[in-house]
């Protein structure tokens, strides 16, 4: 049975040391493949060992337009030594698949048509889902109460943080939890698919990475109400009831709060440890999720997560570090964990040229890295195809 990880107070100077550089570790050549044919094990329901996967492909519809994209990708990837694709087949408005959900459109069933695809050319297939932003318009209309507050009384469906889909739900309340839950169990029941895989399981940033804030016009030297969350009638209440605190009318400043940012720690923590890995393995699927390096600014607490292996997404120039930093943050990331659990170093291929993906790739098993998760097929030249073979 698993047991949730203690929670280590880390002071506030601690986690901005290992957000940004946590030593000067060097990184070193890689001519030979860094991760060989290694595949870790992991326990289903049954607790019967599986394999993992060497390295993931996140990918999207459009990659695998027809049949015949398709399988060129898969032949592609495994050559290169990929075992496994990340197809996104649910983006918080549709999927692509068969959902039973009566207010979430299918477009395509795209999932069950590239699943044998895949696995003719020896390439597990993990559902990417959206966890919790919703941004479909008739759950909006039908369910406005489903959704994060921020820290000024603002819902996430009528004035989302930086960007229009940032419409996050709050992970929290019991009818958030039963549809997200639902989501699960409805790719869980396929039974060709090998696993699912979360993606934004988390509260909107409220201090973003570094790299973005150009993008964005702002300058966030702390924390500002606007982009915290969640503030919700559901949070305040069960918070008030726990410490007879409103977060909202009580704290002075709720970044200084240590319980209350806890509290909002547990709520994700909660949905993935007590829902989404149960829904998951009940199917005997493996369960895994894309995570943030800089874990506190997003609420997610991930290293006390009950899920088969993750995939930080250490896109470094959105942190403006260097490739070293990929390492690094590896493994600070594991040193985390109280039990082991493998990690892939997620790497944004776009700001990467072939020869920064083969340091990349080396800076990720300098830090302990199982292998590493490309994002995305999109962005695969054929010159970054040529490093993974080369460096199998």
């Amino acid at each position: 049975m698993f047991e949730l990880r203690r929670t280590t107070r880390i002071s506030r100077r601690q986690l901005l040391d290992r957000g940004g550089r946590v030593g000067a570790a060097a990184l070193i050549g890689a001519h030979a493949w860094p991760f060989g044919h290694r595949l870790l094990a992991t326990e289903t329901s049954e607790n019967a060992p599986r394999s993992l996967p060497r390295n993931w492909l996140w990918m999207t519809p459009r990659a695998a337009r027809t049949n015949e994209q398709a399988k060129r990708l898969f032949d592609t990837a495994k050559a290169a030594g990929v075992d496994a694709v990340v197809p996104e087949v649910y983006n918080g408005d549709h999927a692509y698949f068969e959902h039973p959900h009566p207010l979430v459109d299918t477009r395509e069933n795209f999932l069950e048509r590239i699943i044998p695809l895949a696995h003719e050319a020896g390439v597990e297939v993990h559902a990417w889902m959206w966890t919790v932003p919703c941004r479909n318009r008739e759950i909006i209309q039908q369910h406005s109460k489903w959704y994060a507050v921020n820290g000024q009384g603002e819902p996430a469906h009528s004035k989302p943080a930086y960007v229009p889909y940032y419409k996050f739900l709050c992970p929290r309340r019991p009818e958030v939890r039963e549809f997200i839950e639902g989501n699960v169990k409805a790719l869980a029941k396929i039974d060709e698919l090998d696993g699912v895989h979360l993606d934004y399981v988390r509260l909107p940033d409220v201090i973003l990475a570094r790299g973005l804030w150009k993008r964005y016009g702002i300058v966030q030297d702390r924390e500002y109400p606007q982009y915290d969350y969640c503030y919700c009638e559901h949070c305040r209440n069960e918070f008030r009831e726990k410490t007879g605190i409103d977060p909202l009318t009580d704290l002075e400043n709720p970044a200084a709060s240590d319980e209350w940012r806890q509290f909002r720690y547990d709520g994700v923590s909660g949905l993935v440890n007590d829902r989404l890995a149960p829904a998951a393995r009940d199917a005997g699927k493996l369960i895994t999720a894309a995570v943030f390096p800089n874990w506190w600014n997003v609420l997610q607490e991930w290293h006390t997560w009950n899920l088969d292996a993750f995939l930080p997404m250490l896109y470094h120039t959105f942190y403006e570090e260097d490739i070293a930093w990929i390492g690094e943050q590896t493994r600070a990331a594991l040193e985390r964990f109280e039990k082991p659990k493998p990690i892939y170093a997620g790497l944004f291929v776009s700001s990467l040229a072939p020869d920064a993906l083969a340091q990349a790739i080396a800076s990720s098993k300098t830090g302990g890295a199982s292998g590493v998760a490309l994002f995305s097929a999109g962005s695969m030249q054929d010159a970054h195809w040529e490093v993974l073979r080369t460096m199998r």
